[in-house]
């Protein structure tokens, strides 16, 4: 069985901009490469499970996530950086886009990415971990046995508080990305 880091794409590893999807607008978070990298190195695949509701919004196309998403792709590669993985979720309730407006399992919190995931890479969820900026980024946490990690300042001050003071299982905060890998390793000695 693999090990595997379930990353949210948007404040997690790029700079968060309202429904990115254009190549110019893309920019790396300071540290969120080294990070990556030093995940890697420790024998995790690296599994991208991002929401992206701007498709379902009419905001982009799904060509225009790829497109952005190849290109970052690429850059990290640039970077020996290797992503095994995408997994995304373009649908909402309220969709403008009707082919997109369903009611699925596969938005976060919901778990049908990760289980998919898991699946298809055959993953050790205890030997894994979860890393977001959003509390719906850990929600495997809470019903499997997987560690997270919330990053950053893009949750609700409440949420942020409620993860420092034990509240969710499973989940602890760091101030980026490169923080919850030193903790991943530290933890593996």
């Amino acid at each position: 069985m693999n090990k595997a880091i379930f990353l949210d794409r948007d404040g997690t590893i790029n700079v968060e901009k309202h429904y990115l999807y254009r190549i110019e607008d893309f920019e790396f978070i300071e540290r969120a490469v080294d990070g990556l990298r030093l995940l890697q190195d420790e024998g995790f695949l690296l599994i991208i499970i991002t929401n992206q509701s701007g498709i379902g919004r009419g905001y982009y196309t799904e060509e225009d996530f790829r497109k952005l998403n190849e290109w970052m792709i690429d850059e990290l590669k640039s970077f020996e950086i290797q992503i095994a993985a995408v997994y995304y979720c373009p649908h909402l309730s309220d969709a403008v886009v009707d082919k997109y407006r369903v009611e699925c399992d596969c938005r976060k919190p919901s778990l049908g990415l990760f289980e998919k995931a898991i699946k298809d890479f055959d993953i050790d969820v205890s030997k894994s971990y979860a890393i977001g900026d959003k509390i719906r980024d850990c929600s495997v946490c809470e019903s499997m046995d997987c560690q997270g990690f919330l990053i950053g300042a893009n949750e609700s001050v409440e949420i942020i508080e409620q993860v420092q003071q034990g509240v969710y299982k499973n989940v602890t905060y760091v101030v980026d990305l490169l923080e919850a890998a030193k903790k991943i390793v530290e933890e593996g000695k």
